[in-house]
């Protein structure tokens, strides 16, 4: 489980094939002390299992269903990545829940700069929109955001400066793939509204009016 605030930014120093996937290299040399092999570690909001380590640098295993569902498939030597280890579960929230699995992608349509923040419209899938909501929560490459605006299927998310020089934000272009997570407690009720047969009877007493009364 993470919180989706990063406090370092990774580097790709190495790449192995492995049949369909991908070893990665990764230097680190704030977060790799920390690790151990078998700890987790989110790399652009993907949660990945550490296989090795040094003082300096890890390694992860990405499989090919991950490489095609993320865009850890497009990472080359050189490449930046968001990192962030694991909550622990006596540290304050920082952002909000996020389990490190990626739902889809999504591409940077247009990025305005403003005086003291900068706009990106961040374009998702269609059968996605439903879980864009106004001043609702996202993970963008693994940075837990706030929805500013939607618009059909475009969420519009304001950065600040601090975020975008402590994350991989400032090397975006319009076109940029990023990881998108959507929130965990929307999709959770979704499913409880929509469950079908023998949880029927369970999704009848969930309805959109006993949410709103609970604060949803």
């Amino acid at each position: 489980m993470f919180t989706g605030i990063i406090e370092e930014i990774g580097t790709i120093v190495g790449m192995k094939q492995l049949g369909g996937g991908v070893r990665f290299r990764v230097s680190a040399p704030m977060y790799s002390p920390e690790l151990k092999v078998n700890d987790s570690v989110s790399i652009n909001g993907a949660c990945h299992t550490v296989v090795w380590r040094t003082e300096r640098e890890f390694e992860v295993d990405s499989v090919e269903e991950t490489l095609k569902k993320t865009n850890l498939g497009r990472l080359q030597t050189g490449s930046k990545v968001n990192l962030e280890l694991p909550m622990r579960l006596n540290e304050r929230l920082g952002g909000h829940l996020v389990l490190g699995h990626v739902d889809s992608t999504g591409n940077i349509t247009a990025i305005e700069k403003r005086e003291n923040s900068i706009m990106y419209s961040i374009e998702v899938s269609k059968e996605f929109a439903r879980y864009l909501i106004p001043v609702g929560s996202i993970a963008v490459d693994g940075v837990s955001l706030t929805i500013a605006e939607v618009k059909e299927h475009i969420a519009r998310v304001s950065i600040i400066p601090h975020t975008s020089e402590n994350t991989i934000f400032n090397r975006y272009e319009v076109g940029s793939v990023v990881n998108i997570e959507f929130d965990l407690i929307g999709k959770y009720i979704e499913r409880m509204i929509h469950s079908s047969g023998k949880d029927s009877q369970a999704a009848s007493r969930l309805t959109e009016s006993v949410l709103r009364e609970h604060g949803y």
